[in-house]
């Protein structure tokens, strides 16, 4: 397994970077964005591991140029600031994971192994649109539609949107949707599966006269054209 660890805090990256060649991980260092973007971009990785705070492109603005490349490789965000807005924002910029710093390294591990098992595995199909109802996600392109029209997503809403298509009639869990789509142990604390459902339902249900995204009260939520 190859990571790409962007760090410029010599304690943390020693640390980081003795623990993951001590589990078999090849593991590439930038000190900075800029080269951090460069490597990311020229090679392929299982997973990156930025903290936001490092000189020149910062961990956000770098995970949001690697998803206008095109570039999915599963990002875990590093930050000191661990409040649910910060991770909101963390998300929303293309991460697929967020660590607060201080952390143990068997969490980072942990969360590292599960990026790189949701990236083998993946959400593969044979087909590459999905279509419930009205809505249409091209796998490939990226790209929603509803009844033709097109509906910017982030990358996380996305991946809500896609595993929702791919359980419709089914109820899922605050649990379920934490560890398919974030792959995160469910904190039964925050609000974050229910913060982004709302932004979901906002952008694919709202100004449509029929609502897709439904909420099972106490169990989940559900996609069904009822």
């Amino acid at each position: 397994m190859r990571i790409l660890v962007i760090e410029d805090e010599i304690k943390t990256l020693q640390s980081v970077r003795q623990g993951l060649e001590e589990h078999g991980w090849t593991v590439d260092i930038a000190y900075d964005g800029e080269t951090g973007l460069r490597l990311g971009a020229q090679n392929v990785y299982d997973v990156i591991s930025s903290d936001i705070i490092v000189p020149g492109i910062n961990g956000l603005e770098l995970c949001r140029l690697l998803r206008k490349k095109g570039i999915q490789t599963p990002v875990l965000i590093l930050s000191a600031l661990g409040e649910l807005e910060d991770k909101i924002t963390g998300l929303e910029a293309g991460a697929d994971d967020y660590l607060t710093k201080p952390f143990e390294f068997r969490e980072f591990l942990a969360r590292v192994k599960a990026l790189a098992r949701r990236k083998s595995a993946g959400f593969q199909t044979t087909e590459n649109i999905l279509r419930f109802a009205t809505i249409e996600l091209d796998l490939d392109a990226k790209t929603v539609r509803r009844e033709g029209k097109p509906i910017n997503l982030t990358p996380r809403e996305m991946a809500l949107l896609e595993y929702l298509m791919r359980n419709p009639g089914k109820v899922l869990s605050k649990v379920e949707i934490a560890e398919k789509v974030w792959d995160l142990d469910f904190d039964t604390g925050t609000n974050l599966i229910e913060v982004y459902v709302n932004y979901l339902r906002n952008k694919v249900d709202k100004g449509f006269e029929q609502k897709l995204i439904h909420t099972q009260f106490g169990q989940g939520y559900v996609l069904r054209s009822e």
